[in-house]
């Protein structure tokens, strides 16, 4: 199994934006200390619920900060950026860290986010396929020209190349969020793999899997495409002596961070939109994720990946708020967790 953290430099109560950003720094930093194999970043714009607007460059901190461990984007938004323009800094980031970037992808919400940085609701309603496949197109060709709707210029060429790399890396991992059938389909027929998020239960996440398998057949990936495909599912994580303990570390800090957090976004055209119950979402991400006892995580991280089949896992580790109880989170995610899983 692939064990990674999932960072969302998340603003607690009480807490500074500077505070949230410094903890999502050290708790990156810890998790390559703790033998981890991913730390995946949140983006968010203008809401308390994550202070990181850029996860490519937090990405391009961390990388160099870090020697060992991969860095994802969990996710990029697409509809808030020019694809060639984040195409270019994955690619600068992947020939310079010896191809430890994934970049994932996603296509956000219909946030006032879409009005500040011009593209409007159609980007985010229709237009994450095209912007998608331009990504795509600039991390694997030489050279790019576009005709879209949204998109449209001359061939250029792709400076730098991501094969240009002098360690023989490859191309850039690309990994989609996927939140509906629809999304899954759009991954599948490309070959993407999945990132599922952690409101999502193992059957859902087993349901999504299968339905990406039968989806990329019916595209015509290749089978070995199919097969070595490699999932993300998110999750939280929370390691204590007592299962008692864990819930409790979550249940006292979550409620308050989701309650502003999630209240702040503001729709760009005005729609009424339901807001989790933030106590209740909490006891949620509890009963379906590695919360409790080392044995316990590795028991649940195990259920998950006979389920599901996936064996790639983001999981929050900074639930409590608190930086020196997330650092030791980490740590024993680490020491008492992974030896373990195999």
């Amino acid at each position: 199994m692939r064990v990674g953290s999932f960072v969302l430099a998340a603003q607690f109560p009480g807490q500074g934006q500077g505070e949230a950003l410094h903890r999502a720094v050290r708790s990156a930093e810890a998790a390559e200390e703790a033998g981890l194999d991913t730390v995946w970043l949140a983006e968010h714009h203008f809401v308390p619920y994550g202070t990181c607007p850029s996860a490519i460059t937090l990405a391009a901190l961390l990388l160099g900060r870090t020697r060992r461990i991969r860095v994802g984007t969990a996710v990029s938004v697409l509809p808030t950026v020019h694809p060639v323009a984040l195409g270019e800094q994955a690619a600068l980031l992947h020939v310079t860290s010896g191809g430890r970037l994934s970049l994932g992808v996603g296509r956000g919400g219909p946030w006032v986010d879409l009005e500040v940085f011009g593209s409007g609701l159609e980007a985010y309603e229709t237009g994450f396929p095209e912007s998608l496949d331009l990504l795509v197109r600039w991390l694997r060709e030489p050279s790019v020209a576009a005709t879209g709707e949204r998109f449209s210029f001359r061939e250029v060429p792709v400076v730098p190349r991501p094969r240009e790399a002098l360690d023989d890396t490859g191309q850039p991992e690309v990994v989609v969020a996927c939140t509906s059938a629809a999304s899954v389909r759009l991954a599948a027929e490309r070959g993407l793999p999945m990132l599922l998020g952690m409101h999502a239960g193992d059957e859902e996440k087993a349901e999504m899997v299968a339905l990406w398998r039968s989806c990329a057949r019916t595209a015509g990936v290749d089978g070995e495409v199919i097969a070595a495909a490699e999932h993300v599912s998110a999750g939280v994580c929370q390691i204590a002596d007592r299962r008692s303990d864990a819930v409790e570390a979550l249940t006292k800090a979550m409620p308050g961070w989701l309650k502003q957090g999630l209240a702040a976004h503001v729709t760009v055209d005005g729609r009424n939109r339901a807001m989790r119950d933030p106590l209740a979402y909490t006891e949620l991400l509890c009963a379906l994720h590695p919360v409790g006892t080392a044995q316990l995580c590795v028991d649940r991280l195990s259920a998950t990946a006979e389920r599901t089949g996936i064996t790639r896992f983001a999981l929050l580790v900074e639930g409590s708020g608190d930086l020196p109880a997330t650092e030791e989170n980490v740590h024993r995610l680490g020491t008492d967790v992974l030896p373990r899983l195999g």
